[in-house]
């Protein structure tokens, strides 16, 4: 009785360690081999940031911009500015019948889009070989950034717990998600540029440490947090 006991515990113990072994499955970050770091990084490098010129293409004329190639460029400001893109550029032809008129043209094309709101320093002329092209055209636009989404709903064997590790599927819907409400996917490349220092405003908190002053900014009474008098 009592080896027929053992037997079967021994019986019972060798058949849930295959169990187990059918089950582990090691977390393994999708699509590169590598292991995740956590469980909810497991679809990050499935996020991927594409990205394609958004352009106006204008005919150059003598006279410059018509009203119709203004409304054009409207239109590519608003796009360029809800995008938050970085830089707007104007391509004149070189080598074409036009070229004069291309570069008064490109000249009054950035002036007009930095009257009607873009930033100045955002706004630059640039040139292109036309190519024996016999009307080269202007050529006005950015790059915008497009996200591509992991495609969620591979769930699998969700009883597969031999290793306590996630299941393939955790973290997509998630990682999609945040994907997709990012306003300007260019940020999911990297971080963006910081604003340069106030040296003005370093200068004089240093001014004030050489001389022992405190450096802080003054109290201003209505940030003290006091309750109004009024509902009192």
């Amino acid at each position: 009785m009592t080896r027929a006991k053992t037997f079967r515990a021994i019986l019972a113990g060798a058949g849930l360690l295959a169990l187990a072994a059918c089950a582990s499955t090691p977390l393994v970050q999708a699509g590169s081999g590598a292991p995740a770091i956590t469980p909810t990084e497991q679809w990050t490098d499935k996020v991927r940031v594409s990205n394609a010129p958004d352009e106006v293409l204008l005919a150059v004329h003598a006279e410059g911009l018509s009203p119709r190639q203004i409304d054009a460029l409207n239109g590519l400001l608003a796009r360029f500015t809800e995008a938050e893109a970085k830089e707007l550029v104007v391509l004149a032809p070189v080598g074409g019948p036009e070229a004069t008129a291309a570069g008064r043209m490109a000249a009054a094309a950035r002036a007009y889009l930095i009257d009607a709101g873009a930033p100045r320093f955002s706004v630059r002329i640039d040139s292109y070989p036309a190519d024996g092209d016999k009307a080269p055209p202007l050529r006005v636009g950015y790059l915008r950034h497009e996200v591509e989404v992991p495609r969620c709903g591979s769930w699998g064997n969700l009883t597969a717990t031999g290793n306590n590790d996630a299941y393939g599927n955790f973290g997509c819907a998630v990682t999609a998600n945040i994907a997709s409400q990012v306003a300007n996917p260019a940020d999911l490349q990297g971080p963006r540029r910081e604003d340069p220092a106030d040296a003005m405003r370093r200068g004089v908190v240093m001014g004030k440490y050489r001389a022992g002053e405190p450096t802080a900014s003054q109290k201003d009474a209505q940030s003290d947090g006091a309750v109004s008098r009024v509902v009192k």
